[in-house]
């Protein structure tokens, strides 16, 4: 069972089972192949995600997301609306803000300009928390303090993404959405879903705290 991040001498230490990791790591390898630049390995360190060791570590952890889809297409019917071919997948907008919603052409050109370097950081943070987390090799999570700044940034993400397939928009919807879902089955998408957002939102809020204190 999980344990919450807390800090001991000077690290960022919680207690994830391989399930656990898997899941987090999962999600986190889907909003690396969605951000990424093109052409871009997603600023992966050298060694953490080369070669069959590593490969083996994270599918050892239980694959890409413990069930949990987040491309656009796997929701169709599951957890919301699809994109049609050829549009910008509005996750991307939920992770990269738009600068002028009165001027689309200002926005457009604000998009042009600064996203590429979004992606590189947003990438980095990314890999520089898959790597800590596939490298453990038991349910102690132990980081310094640039793997916890860079993994309370890939949950934000993470949980950016999973909000906008659910169609979450403020905690009203969250509200709505808990309701519709009590009426639900438990192997119902959307109820795992669910659990697996509040899971990473407590699991940030946990390393915030501990970040802070």
């Amino acid at each position: 069972m999980a344990r919450g991040f807390k800090r001991r001498d000077g690290r960022y230490v919680a207690r994830l089972d391989a399930v656990e990791r898997g899941l987090v790591v999962g999600l986190m390898e889907q909003v690396l192949e969605l951000v990424a630049p093109a052409g871009d390995d997603g600023g992966m360190p050298r060694g953490a995600g080369e070669g069959d060791e590593f490969d083996r570590i994270v599918a050892g952890l239980g694959g890409v997301g413990m069930g949990v889809s987040l491309s656009a297409a796997d929701q169709a019917e599951d957890l919301g609306a699809v994109p049609d071919a050829g549009e910008r997948d509005p996750a991307l907008d939920r992770i990269f803000p738009t600068a002028n919603r009165q001027d689309e052409q200002v926005a457009a050109e604000f998009r042009r300009l600064t996203e590429e370097g979004l992606r590189s950081r947003k990438s980095a943070n990314l890999a520089t928390a898959i790597a800590a987390l596939a490298a453990l090799e038991d349910q102690k999570v132990s980081l310094d303090h640039e793997q916890a700044l860079a993994l309370v940034v890939a949950l934000t993400d993470v949980r950016l993404v999973l909000g906008e397939r659910l169609g979450l928009r403020s905690d009203d919807d969250f509200e709505v959405l808990e309701e519709q879902a009590s009426g639900l089955g438990e192997d119902d998408p959307t109820v795992y879903a669910l659990a697996v957002y509040d899971f990473l939102t407590w699991l940030q809020e946990t390393l915030t705290q501990a970040l802070t204190r």
